[in-house]
């Protein structure tokens, strides 16, 4: 009997428990997105006046397509994918529509998609025609057995699942083949690094507390042989977990792989008990840039904080935050 009456009270904790850790922003009906567009060399010399406006609709727009799905109750994970397929389909970042080109003057694209509540995740790696490689990575979660996928494969389940394919010089903009020609010609190679980070993500918390994180990119201009960064690799540059934070990428990827950065700020939460903002400073800000790894996070928990630390001149980075009764949006790209 005294076992049974043990068992009972401790199922009780658990259940107040877990009720206590769902946020006050999502009791009241709250919800959060995140998103970012890249970090690197980004300064007002770079990004004049008239950039800087087209990018802000750019992410705006985006902001509000991951809105309208968590306004109408819809999931995290339906709204990170919203809110990228904008900006896949804006020239203005490189991914999707706008990638960054290889060395074989090609687009060559990745992106990778988690979610909180139950860590499944897809991804898909490689892809060149495949219109929105969010929605390929979004798939592979969800139709396949798999984690990633990756080149002819990727494309062909991609075919199999009824997604837009397209050929491969929609991803081409005349700025992106400016900026291969320009790269190609180069024989230093310490100008190339000098090339911001383009990579877009974005991290949301739904009404029902549940977090998502999605990352999407061209990767690196003049990339080589099949070179595969974080962006599609759980773990480093996305992870999800409802315990945690969700947590997208972007950076110098090989630097962001070997310390599995995104799932390092998560880890930090999970076993030090770190809140989001020490976390993920302290692994970008000091373990990272103590090894010369550049680029940034964009961070969000299940209480609605968020996070944004870059080690670089900027970060594309925007967010759209509901309490209930206010909403609060931000969008910024330089250091404050």
């Amino acid at each position: 009997m005294k076992r049974l009456i043990f068992a009972l009270i401790f199922v009780l904790f658990t259940v107040v428990n877990v009720e206590a850790q769902l946020s006050t922003i999502t009791k009241n009906k709250g919800y959060v997105i995140v998103l970012h567009g890249g970090a690197g060399d980004i300064n007002l010399t770079n990004t004049p006046p008239d950039k800087q406006a087209a990018l802000k609709l750019a992410l705006n727009e985006a902001l509000m397509a991951g809105k309208k799905v968590l306004s109408k109750g819809g999931t995290s994970l339906d709204a990170v994918v919203a809110a990228i397929n904008i900006l896949e389909d804006s020239p203005l970042f490189n991914a999707g529509k706008g990638a960054v080109l290889n060395a074989e003057g090609k687009a060559e694209m990745d992106a990778s998609i988690m979610d909180g509540k139950t860590l499944k995740a897809g991804a898909v790696a490689e892809v060149t025609i495949i219109k929105n490689p969010i929605t390929a990575a979004r798939a592979v979660m969800d139709h396949s057995e798999h984690v990633m996928l990756a080149g002819k494969g990727a494309e062909q389940f991609a075919r199999e699942q009824h997604l837009e394919i397209v050929d491969p010089a929609y991803f081409i903009t005349p700025e992106r083949f400016k900026s291969y020609l320009r790269m190609k010609a180069l024989a230093d190679s310490a100008e190339k690094v000098k090339e911001k980070f383009g990579t877009v993500g974005a991290v949301a918390l739904d009404l029902d507390g549940n977090l998502a994180a999605a990352t999407s990119t061209g990767g690196m201009m003049m990339k080589k042989f099949g070179r595969v960064g974080d962006s599609p690799i759980i773990g480093a540059g996305t992870y999800a977990n409802n315990e945690a934070c969700a947590v997208s990428c972007t950076g110098h990827g090989e630097f962001f792989i070997r310390y599995v950065v995104a799932y390092d700020i998560a880890a930090l939460m999970l076993y030090k008990d770190w809140s989001l903002a020490k976390a993920s400073d302290y692994v970008i800000n000091q373990k990272l840039k103590a090894v010369g790894g550049e680029g940034g996070v964009i961070c969000l928990d299940r209480q609605g904080n968020i996070a944004t630390p870059f080690n670089t001149p900027g970060m594309f980075r925007a967010w759209l935050k509901f309490d209930g009764k206010n909403e609060e949006v931000k969008i910024s790209f330089f250091k404050e």
